[in-house]
């Protein structure tokens, strides 16, 4: 493992290009200087929106101009501050831009209820007078299919300053969490006491050491367990404010509100759920297969991480990583793999651990700039598939940044996770046709299976969660820690089948999730998991032109709405096919797990 240094101690070529952005502090605080001039003159264009065509356009482009200044403002103020958690010069600067973009988000929130006040015949009459308003015909067209959920001027503006108040919960939560909450040491199988933390929670779970997996399993829920009514009354107030802002925008519910931001159907997140309903019998069989791996008599939920078949403890430093994942996306063709070069050739990616730098891993970046890649790279095959996935993310939006204008550039979350997960499943692909001999290419396959279990089967658990949850509160019921646990342990169960032991602690999970404090979320990693399967697994078969419908599905951006950009690449998230077809790799993985083991 390498040693963790400062970061100014780092070389340059392990580091990201920041200075695309912008060469110092003092350049990007000018910048925010032009943004507030920027933003006062896009104001004062306020009420003028049907004077003419080209006062129209010319307020659009002022709009898009100041959008586009402050995501570069944005973004290299935090990954300045990503950098080093604990530089104060970098936490004041990125607090100096969360300032600014409440003051901008507050500063548009005019721009909406104006437009939707447009009569259609004059926009129609606007096309004419003034072609280059049609680049903006399909975000306009978007902005009147909301019309029924757009309020007026002052109602906007207030809901705008209520979305600070919104945040409560998740701020709260996210507090709690990350600050407050502490848990104790435990005990491995030698009697060694060990620090438990969030960070190495997962690590133990994986650890063939089962003392110390039951031991932190129980040390951790037994922390949450204590502040279930504090947590089940933050749980039970974010459901609430997601249910007030839904009903201010005349939605039916908060499902149908988050849906809506992509425009996806609800019927989208139902059919994941029954089609994944469907498999559980899947899920029961590789359960087995893990308890009869393991030798255990009884399986626990603290047995569900650790490895069933030995990992080879390979060191793969992160040249090697690059050589391997560009092997493996080889079926992408020779321009994806250009880029890929480009990528790592031109300091996209801030490759490894310093002291300060902000944990795990993401892709990032500003309109107009490449993206940029957030790593903690460990010489191991996790990184080699954090790798894939980040850039997975990254040249999907090099891509749409190249083919779209700023206003279509910006791809919808609902796709977000299909780039970065078709990456991964193509190299583990090559992975396991390169395996030269049974067990490694078990272990692959293990590594599959768990991406099917935590990905697919999990989050679809956690969605699941959310819709009876919700629901409660749409009813006018309320939530506490004793009726979540309920719920959870009962679809817990549900899930993992009768081969595993519905442990007690497992109840308490829900209150450990931060992505609960956003609504609906969780569900589109289910389906851009399903998505990516589909996709990666009829390009390995050959499909005839699928590698480049796929590439112009990368173009895309948010040019066109998530399902039909989707079913450019032949796949229909309103029904459930794509999701059963991802579903069925996952039990031809499991039939030839079954015979490797």
């Amino acid at each position: 493992m390498k040693e963790v240094r400062k970061r100014g101690a780092v070389p340059k070529e392990e580091t990201w290009g920041v200075e695309d952005l912008y060469p110092s502090n003092e350049a990007c605080l000018e910048a925010a200087k032009r943004f507030e001039t920027m933003l006062e003159k896009f104001s004062s264009y306020k009420g003028t929106l049907d004077a003419s065509a080209q006062q129209f356009y010319e307020a659009l482009e002022a709009y898009s101009a100041v959008g586009k200044l402050f995501e570069r403002i944005y973004v290299y103020a935090n990954e300045k501050l990503h950098e080093d958690m604990g530089n104060p010069v970098q936490q004041k600067l990125a607090g100096e831009t969360d300032v600014l973009r409440n003051r901008y988000g507050a500063m548009i929130s005019w721009i909406e209820p104006e437009i939707v006040r447009i009569p259609e015949v004059i926009l129609e009459k606007f096309y004419e007078d003034e072609p280059r308003l049609l680049k903006y015909r399909i975000f306009l067209q978007r902005i009147l299919q909301a019309k029924a959920h757009t309020l007026s001027e002052r109602e906007e503006e207030m809901l705008a300053k209520a979305e600070e108040l919104g945040q409560a919960p998740a701020n709260i939560f996210a507090m709690f969490n990350n600050a407050d909450l502490t848990f104790p040491e435990v005990e491995n199988e030698k009697g060694e006491k060990l620090p438990l933390t969030q960070g190495r929670y997962i690590a133990y779970m994986k650890s063939s050491d089962r003392v110390l997996r039951k031991n932190a399993f129980e040390a951790l829920y037994g922390a949450y367990a204590k502040f279930q009514n504090t947590l089940g009354a933050a749980y039970d107030a974010n459901a609430r404010q997601a249910a007030f802002f839904a009903g201010q925008r005349r939605y039916q519910n908060a499902l149908e509100a988050a849906l809506d931001v992509s425009r996806i159907p609800v019927s989208v997140y139902d059919n994941l759920i029954d089609a994944v309903h469907t498999h559980l019998p899947a899920m029961y069989r590789y359960m087995e297969l893990r308890k009869k791996r393991l030798g255990v008599e009884k399986l626990h939920m603290y047995d569900i991480y650790v490895p069933i078949v030995e990992e080879r403890q390979a060191t793969i430093p992160f040249s090697e990583a690059k050589e391997l994942v560009k092997k493996g996306l080889a079926p992408l063709g020779e321009e994806y793999g250009r880029l890929l070069q480009q990528g790592f050739d031109s300091r996209w990616i801030d490759i490894y651990e310093n002291e300060g730098k902000r944990t795990g891993a993401y892709s990032w970046g500003a309109y107009g700039v490449h993206p940029y890649v957030l790593l903690n790279y460990q010489d191991d095959l996790g990184g080699v598939f954090t790798l894939a996935h980040e850039m997975g993310h990254a040249l999907h939006t090099w891509y749409s940044n190249s083919a779209q204008p700023y206003v279509y550039a910006g791809y919808q979350i609902f796709v977000a996770e299909v780039a970065s997960t078709c990456n991964e499943a193509l190299l583990i692909h090559y992975l396991i046709e390169q395996a030269t001999d049974r067990k490694e290419k078990a272990y692959l396959m293990n590594y599959f299976l768990e991406q099917f279990r935590t990905t697919l089967y999990r989050q679809t658990m956690f969605a699941e969660f959310e819709k009876k949850t919700h629901e409660i509160v749409q009813a006018g019921g309320s939530l506490n820690g004793d009726s979540l646990c309920e719920i959870y342990h009962e679809l817990n169960g549900l899930y993992f089948g009768p081969e595993v032991e519905n442990d007690r602690e497992i109840a308490f999970e829900w209150s450990r999730i931060p992505h609960f404090y956003t609504p609906f979320y969780v569900y589109q990693y289910a389906t851009g998991f399903s998505a990516a399967v589909s996709i990666s697994s009829r390009i390995l078969k050959g499909e005839r032109g699928l590698t480049e419908r796929y590439l112009e599905f990368l173009k895309g951006g948010c040019s066109k709405d998530p399902i039909e950009l989707l079913r450019g690449c032949g796949v229909d998230m309103t029904r459930k096919e794509p999701v059963d077809e991802a579903l069925r790799v996952f039990e031809e993985c499991l039939n030839e797990m079954e015979t490797l083991v």
